[in-house]
């Protein structure tokens, strides 16, 4: 999948947002009776997702920023249909996203305030990503994915999904857009969730432009650090500031071939879930044989739960599925023999308050 761009997928679009509309639609589902109105209900998700992605592109959020307004005014700022408007919003509220007060007037939910441009815990990326073609298409093709085990993006779009990427500026900046959102959301919880200060040396592996590694820096100012991605990423580490670029070093490579030596902690966020266990295994391999023997590795990853359990993570999952070479999220004892195979020992997996857990190793 790469082309080396250290890829972090999200779900992948895991975000509160719709971890609050799925809980919504599931709650609904389970009131009604019989069991076939359930499965329709939950069957009719991706009209969720559409209708969330239609209020983002639209902005409707922002439009109701000042207070509430009625259908027609929100047509008019819109412009779009003013019957249209109402039935979108409508079905909409029935789902917490936005509220009817009077006849056809709408106003704000704490749901609709996170679809905000500018709110500080903002998903509008996310819901224009997730109802964009890119996204969009392969789950419509996800029998191919299914019956092949292939990804089923190069199958719609006779390109991998960075190809496309790089062909299409608008779907790059919300892509770049909800990246960056989803590392401010989270950098600093996992900043927060881990004795960062016992180490002396961290490498931040496929870092990016280095928002983990400077919320880790910012916070401990003991600790030195590496930022480690492609040459090409690291020249615009824009999170590397003056306050601690004494204490960082950029170093630009490949982290199937090497990564910088001599550390006594390593770290990647959302990195090995872009990959077949292979070539998980490879990266892992690489860190531990270049590790200070009492060293740590970290990833910083989905874990998905066992059993039937609830997991937007499941579903994330399937993205990876649909979208990478090989890429998954992974379970506990995935990851044990993930880390087994690249001869480290799977100490502990830390939850944390973000969308990720810590998952830590040493050498076997």
């Amino acid at each position: 999948m790469k082309e080396q761009k250290t890829p972090k997928i999200p779900p992948a679009f895991v975000v509160k947002l719709l971890q609050s509309v799925q809980t919504s639609i599931l709650s609904f589902a389970n009131r009604l009776s019989p069991p076939f109105a359930q499965v329709l209900t939950l069957a009719g998700g991706a009209w969720t997702s559409q209708i969330i992605y239609a209020a983002a592109k639209l902005g409707i959020a922002d439009l109701l920023g000042n207070g509430p307004k009625s259908a027609d005014a929100l047509a008019k700022e819109s412009g779009s249909n003013p019957e249209a408007i109402y039935r979108l919003l409508r079905a909409l509220a029935s789902v917490g996203i936005f509220k009817e007060t009077s006849d056809r007037m709408f106003k704000l939910t704490p749901l609709a305030e996170t679809l905000q441009k500018n709110h500080p815990m903002s998903v509008q990326p996310a819901a224009l990503l997730i109802g964009d073609p890119i996204w969009r298409e392969p789950w419509v093709n996800i029998i191919h994915s299914i019956k092949t085990g292939e990804e089923a993006f190069e199958n719609v779009f006779k390109k991998s999904y960075f190809e496309y990427l790089n062909e299409h500026a608008d779907t790059w900046e919300t892509f770049n857009n909800w990246m960056t959102r989803e590392s401010n959301m989270n950098c600093p919880i996992i900043a927060a969730s881990y004795p960062f200060s016992k180490f002396r040396k961290v490498v931040d592996v496929g870092g990016g432009h280095g928002s983990l590694l400077a919320h880790i820096l910012r916070k401990y100012p003991t600790v030195n650090g590496v930022l480690f991605d492609l040459p090409d990423v690291v020249k615009g580490a824009t999170e590397i500031n003056s306050a601690i670029a004494s204490r960082c070093q950029m170093v630009g490579g490949d982290f199937f071939k090497a990564v910088p030596e001599g550390a006594d902690l390593y770290i990647m966020q959302q990195i090995v879930h872009d990959w077949s266990d292979e070539l998980a295994t490879k990266i892992l391999t690489n860190c531990k044989n270049v590790m200070a023997d009492d060293g740590r590795l970290l990833v910083v990853d989905a874990v998905i739960k066992p059993g039937n359990s609830q997991d937007m993570n499941k579903f994330i999952d399937l993205q990876m599925l649909l979208i990478t070479k090989g890429g998954r999220e992974r379970t506990e004892q995935e990851f044990k023999k993930l880390f087994h195979d690249a001869g480290l020992e799977l100490l502990r997996i830390i939850p944390t308050a973000s969308m990720f857990s810590i998952i830590e190793g040493q050498k076997s």
